[in-house]
């Protein structure tokens, strides 16, 4: 007797150190949020339309997962420590029994996806965890659903898994492409999910003349558009910044940022370019503090003259693929487009490319633009002149600066063409405060300069000095070379000491190593005059070079051979970054 009332009266005291350990838990639980109740079975099942099994099977199951209750979530803590006093006499009997080995029977359990809620045996359960059990023996039936869960599930994750399932059994798509997984993280995905597919079921029923079932129109979908956007997401590093987040979370955000950005410039974006935006902006967003806000002050402050730009071969990060280098190819149109020679050579461009789009750009003030009527028939004369050509094309009209907005709407493209109206001076002075040198300095794009001539393109000049920008440029000389056909010339400009030579031994070897032909020069003197001199040599019609290779303030006192060269080409210039 003394024997019984001495276990009873330890049992009772481990009960209610249970107990103050599960208020415990619930008032952590409330501070952080951490959820500690169990889930409602019957809750559960209803939301995934879950369905039972006759079938069950004795078996060990850990403790961890079991995670909720068909009656009594409200009596314990997901750890299943007791929340009811009532439950002390049963709890100390359950816990002498089990120290006595009296050989208890084993709980039962409903198993949905790795998951297992209690039908009867809390106490069980409750006794042995706190014996620090990991496994318990259980008859387990197991709950068919169309999405699983695991024992980290939460109550809001329960909501996504409700509309994931209404979401499969109104597609079938789980049955349709059984290997793909279409998990979200943010309610109402779905939706806008089937609204994708659905539109793409409707086009491609225009594009084939004939209804097309869903299934079909479903995988046509996941294999032409979903699949090639996640292979994008995954390229540029999106899943990095957003570790939290699912490929279909990031899928349906690019598609949407795509979107606004198309509405915002008026024109179609390349869906790496959109992708591309994101993680630029995540990583911007990411910068420490002060380093962060440093480099911002500094953004705000420094006039544009001395913005250097961004750091050379970014722009190459933006490229869906490089079997075509300039598909995208922005040209800013003044008043008219009568003797635009931008224009004109943009075409020629876009003709050399065989794939590529024009996107007009005409920039105003909000005054003037209110003023001027002949706007509209602006737009319709450069589209025109686009379809006369046989190229896709179309004229946005921005308000603002420039230089900005210039290099704003470059983002979105592979390529700037400019007319030349105005190169840089010679004097100090007017080297800071040219316009065009801003413009190349700060552009994120390969800038084609062009004077008052159209060039055929059909014999290039590469000027070569080993610097960062110059590799940008033997990289888009290569391309040139190879998909365009284009003679090419290289020249390398050095000193007495000819420190200058193992740069062009290193274009010839790269050149070489992608099998382009070329034709290689050594050159003494001036750099801007040794390029001039040479392409009037070999009757050069394009010049390909790197943009600037100094600060902007040592350039603006010393001078530069980029200035030098847009100041005396009769050429179009390549400006490469």
């Amino acid at each position: 007797m003394d024997t019984h009332y001495s276990s009873l009266s330890s049992a009772v005291q481990d009960f209610h150190r249970a107990r103050r350990a599960a208020e415990m838990e619930r008032i952590v639980g409330g501070l952080t949020g951490r959820p500690v109740g169990l889930l409602s079975y019957e809750d559960v099942r209803r939301k995934l339309h879950a369905q039972e099994l006759a079938k069950r099977q004795l078996r060990d199951v850990p403790l961890d997962a079991i995670i909720g209750s068909v009656g009594r979530y409200t009596d314990f803590s997901r750890t299943f420590l007791p929340w009811q006093d009532s439950d002390q006499e049963r709890w100390a009997r359950v816990q002498i029994a089990n120290e006595q080995m009296e050989g208890l029977p084993p709980v039962e359990l409903y198993q949905i996806g790795s998951a297992y809620f209690v039908r009867d045996g809390h106490h069980r359960i409750s006794v042995a965890r706190q014996a620090e059990a990991t496994h318990i023996e259980a008859y387990v039936t197991e709950v068919q659903t169309r999405v699983p869960i695991t024992p980290d599930v939460t109550v809001e994750a329960l909501v996504l898994k409700n509309e994931y399932v209404g979401f499969l059994e109104q597609t079938n798509i789980d049955q349709i492409l059984p290997d793909a997984d279409f998990s979200v993280t943010v309610a109402g995905q779905y939706q806008a999910l089937q609204e994708h597919i659905s539109v793409h079921r409707y086009f491609m029923g225009i594009e084939r003349e004939r209804d097309i079932s869903y299934e079909d129109a479903a995988k046509n979908w996941y294999e032409t558009v979903y699949l090639p956007v996640v292979n994008v997401i995954r390229e540029v590093g999106l899943p990095k910044h957003f570790p939290d987040r699912t490929e279909t979370d990031l899928y349906l955000w690019v598609m949407d940022h795509r979107e606004e950005l198309q509405k915002t410039v008026g024109w179609a974006i390349d869906i790496k370019k959109a992708a591309a935006d994101l993680a630029q902006d995540a990583e911007n967003r990411a910068t420490p503090g002060i380093a962060g806000l440093g480099n911002r002050v500094l953004g705000a402050l420094a006039p544009n003259e001395l913005d250097a730009g961004p750091p050379p071969g970014k722009w190459r990060e933006t490229l869906r693929d490089q079997t075509i280098l300039f598909r995208d190819i922005l040209v800013p149109v003044a008043d008219t487009i009568k003797g635009c020679y931008a224009l004109e050579q943009a075409l020629v461009v876009a003709h050399k490319e065989t794939a590529s789009r024009l996107h007009g750009l005409h920039i105003t003030s909000k005054v003037t633009l209110r003023k001027r009527k002949h706007v509209p028939a602006l737009q319709t004369a450069f589209e025109a002149r686009c379809q006369e050509a046989g190229i896709e094309g179309q004229l946005v009209i921005e308000t603002g600066n420039v230089t900005q907005t210039i290099c704003d709407r470059a983002r979105w493209v592979d390529l700037v063409v400019l007319t030349l109206a105005h190169p840089p001076q010679d004097q100090p002075l007017s080297r800071l405060s040219s316009g065009f040198s801003a413009l190349v300095r700060r552009c994120p794009r390969p800038i084609l300069a062009v004077p008052e001539k159209v060039s055929p393109l059909t014999r290039a000049l590469l000027a070569y000095d080993g610097s960062p920008k110059s590799r940008e440029a033997l990289f888009v000389s290569a391309y040139i070379a190879g998909c365009w056909g284009l003679d090419l010339t290289v020249v390398t400009v050095t000193d007495a000491d000819n420190s200058q030579l193992p740069a062009l031994e290193e274009a010839r070897s790269y050149l070489t190593s992608h099998g382009i032909t070329a034709t290689f020069l050594a050159q003494y003197g001036a750099a801007g005059a040794a390029i001039r001199r040479t392409s009037a040599v070999y009757e050069s019609d394009l010049i390909i070079m790197g943009g600037y290779g100094f600060s902007p303030v040592v350039e603006m006192v010393l001078g530069s051979t980029v200035d030098q060269v847009l100041r005396e080409s009769c050429c179009p210039v390549l400006i490469c970054r």
